[in-house]
């Protein structure tokens, strides 16, 4: 018998809700979502990936409590959270006549519920939402802190709205479903955590990441556990990113270059692409006399146990040169006053924010990793 489910509280004063972790979780969703449903039905958005393995089960499970649904698949994939798709959204939504006091279901990972999620937060205004994510990846960050959005050609997520869920259920079950791949790109995102700002749940992951990978169930609880109280935390003291948010792109700014240059697709995913950008963070840090040498090595020692990829030349096909890859960073979000701004850090678990990176250090990095 699986031990029952742990809440995570996100405290936003009217807009809190709970982060529930545990295993089971979709076949009681309609134990979790009834309270929320003004009236007996809910409208689901998934992708044809994740409908083949938890659609029905959900359906059935809110079936159980007496609640109605309908759902929209939507391909797969990174190029799913574009214009186009968010219209489609949008227009079966209203077709749907889904009202304010109504709730959208996320089901998907992370490309669903930010999708699901800026469709919601301009629908009518704002409709409430629910996230189920379906990922390691979603269950460690995207469906926690509300931030939603699509991505555009001139970069990734920058057409978005913050908007929290009123609930996200991380079925941690789950996870057995995940091909290894999508897991471990999943993992990138857990790892930054330890990286950024809890050096012992580092060390946790360097003794038991193998464990979570090979499918040990209270690992992985675990890990999705202490991910999420660490993003909960961060989010209820800077709910819009004016500051300590900003550690939670530790690896980003090199990440979201990188895919803009694989043109956001399998060639590289979005958790393999944070785990390169944590190890060349560790490496510019260390180069400009912020951290200890070992750390890098440590950081990708690490990644390179757990079978992930950890540097550009992991990354199939040709990439463009340093300087095509600093245009591209400088389309970053966290770009302000037309400086770049970088999570760089002093050491394992001591990440800070700063815009003091000479050019020419980042320059010669991102050479030289081209050249490796």
């Amino acid at each position: 018998m699986s031990e029952p489910a742990e809440r995570v509280h996100v405290a936003l004063e009217e807009r809190a809700y709970d982060v529930v972790i545990g295993q089971g979780l979709i076949a009681a969703a309609g134990d979790y979502l009834g309270p929320l449903l003004s009236k007996k039905r809910a409208v689901i958005v998934t992708d044809s990936t994740v409908a083949a393995h938890h659609l029905r089960p959900l359906q059935a499970a809110l079936a159980q409590a007496g609640i109605d649904s309908a759902a929209l698949e939507l391909p797969a994939g990174e190029a799913t959270k574009c214009w186009a798709r968010l219209e489609e959204v949008c227009d079966w939504l209203l077709a749907q006549k889904v009202e304010r006091r109504d709730v959208v279901i996320a089901l998907g990972g992370g490309v669903i519920g930010d999708l699901a999620g800026f469709a919601a937060a301009i629908l009518r205004r704002g409709v409430r939402f629910v996230q189920i994510p379906t990922s390691l990846l979603a269950q460690v960050d995207s469906s926690v802190g509300g931030k939603t959005g699509i991505n555009t050609a001139h970069g990734k997520n920058l057409i978005g709205a913050f908007h929290q869920p009123a609930l996200v259920l991380a079925d941690t079950g789950i996870l057995d479903t995940l091909p290894p791949r999508d897991l471990l790109a999943g993992y990138g995102e857990v790892v930054k955590y330890g990286l950024l700002g809890d050096a012992a749940f580092f060390e946790w992951l360097e003794a038991n990441g193998p464990a979570l990978a090979a499918g040990d169930a209270a690992a992985r609880r675990h890990a999705v556990r202490r991910s999420v109280e660490m993003k909960a935390g961060i989010v209820a003291r800077d709910e819009t990113e004016q500051g300590e948010r900003a550690l939670l792109n530790l690896g980003h700014t090199f990440c979201h270059a990188l895919e803009a240059a694989t043109g956001y697709s399998g060639r590289l995913l979005h958790g393999e692409g944070v785990a390169i950008g944590c190890a060349l963070a560790f490496e510019l840090s260390a180069r400009l006399g912020l951290c200890p040498q070992e750390d890098p090595s440590r950081v990708r020692a690490h990644l390179h146990a757990m079978g992930m990829k950890t540097d550009l030349r992991d990354i199939p096909g040709d990439l463009p040169g340093a300087e095509a890859l600093i245009g591209l960073m400088a389309q970053d979000k966290k770009v302000q006053d037309g400086q770049l701004r970088f999570i760089l850090a002093r050491g394992i678990g001591q990440a800070f924010v700063t815009s003091d990176v000479p050019a020419e250090a980042l320059r010669g990095l991102l050479q030289e990793a081209l050249a490796a």
